[in-house]
């Protein structure tokens, strides 16, 4: 019995390069070379400071004492899992995080329904509910501290003094509510980015699945909850997402407020203390890492979230 060998088949050569022309290659890398000092620089700015801050991260290294400077392999990262202080940062983190999104999206979300109808200056409208977004956060964060919660010529004082006269209270809101003046300051500058990205579900509602809505006798809060509410819910996740991304690594308004004190010191805040304040540098890339791994996987999760959305806008479309 006899069985036929079977000779592979001959891979296309290819083509050469028309006479005159360099070869595909050596033009595919005359196009990128352009963009390789943009590409080293944008690698001598990241990545090296995160390969640093890495290796620095498995060394006992207090800077009061150089001379005692040691590899401490996962030591720094065993420290930063076990200190009480550094778990606290991160029950404040989270607490911190968590309001701040939640109120932002649900404020968002009633801001964008308003802002989907149509009525007069709605333009002017919406620049100026854009516009606390595009403070800088330490301005912002001044703002909040020294002309709204200043106890003495606060704004928030002034109003219950103007409401109620001589008797009525005069709190110190920053002393009082330290996380909640926190919380209420971010939640006042991330409102407007939330409004934008629902702002943006909103117009993309497939507009005859209302009007047949409608037309079957739907009222305005069962198109909300049947049409609406599900169209937005892959705006409400990146929404909620991104707010995280940004939130968990917030500085600005911790240290301009409270600058850390009164329970409200977060894990960048803690973070910036066992550096500044402790010369702990080990310990504080470690917990910088880890800070890092997470944010990575929120923005991972953010992204996917992000392109499966714009799968399903090309579908609808």
């Amino acid at each position: 019995m006899t069985t036929a060998v079977r000779t592979p088949a001959p891979r296309p050569k290819t083509p050469p390069a028309a006479p005159g022309k360099p070869p595909a290659r050596l033009r595919a890398w005359v196009t990128r070379a352009p963009l390789l000092p943009a590409l080293v620089f944008l690698i001598i700015v990241t990545q090296l400071p995160m390969v640093a801050t890495l290796i620095i991260s498995f060394l006992d290294w207090n800077a009061l004492y150089p001379e005692a400077r040691s590899f401490g392999g996962f030591g720094n990262y065993s420290e930063v899992l076990t200190d009480p202080d550094l778990r606290e940062s991160v029950f404040t983190t989270i607490l911190l995080t968590v309001v701040v999104v939640l109120a932002s999206l649900v404020l968002g979300l009633l801001i964008a329904l308003l802002l989907d109808r149509s009525f007069k200056g709605r333009g002017i409208v919406r620049t100026m509910l854009i516009a606390p977004f595009l403070v800088v956060p330490v301005a912002a964060a001044l703002l909040w501290k020294h002309v709204l919660y200043n106890p003495e010529y606060g704004l928030f004082n002034g109003a219950l003094n103007w409401l109620f006269g001589d008797s009525a209270p005069q709190p110190d809101w920053i002393a009082d509510m330290p996380l909640g003046a926190v919380q209420i300051s971010l939640i006042w500058q991330w409102t407007p980015f939330m409004m934008l990205i629902l702002l943006a579900g909103l117009q993309s509602r497939p507009a005859e699945a209302i009007e047949a809505a409608r037309i079957d006798g739907a009222g305005a809060w069962q198109i909300f909850r049947f049409i609406t509410l599900p169209h937005l819910r892959r705006y409400l996740e990146l929404g909620a997402l991104l707010g995280t991304v940004y939130i968990v690594q917030n500085f600005d308004a911790v240290f301009t407020l409270t600058s850390g004190g009164l329970g409200t010191a977060n894990l960048p805040y803690t973070i910036y203390q066992t550096f500044y304040q402790g010369h702990e540098y080990g310990v504080a890339s470690a917990a910088g890492v880890l800070v890092v791994i997470g944010s990575l996987i929120i923005a991972t999760v953010a992204l996917r979230v992000v392109s499966s959305l714009f799968r399903e806008e090309g579908y609808a479309s």
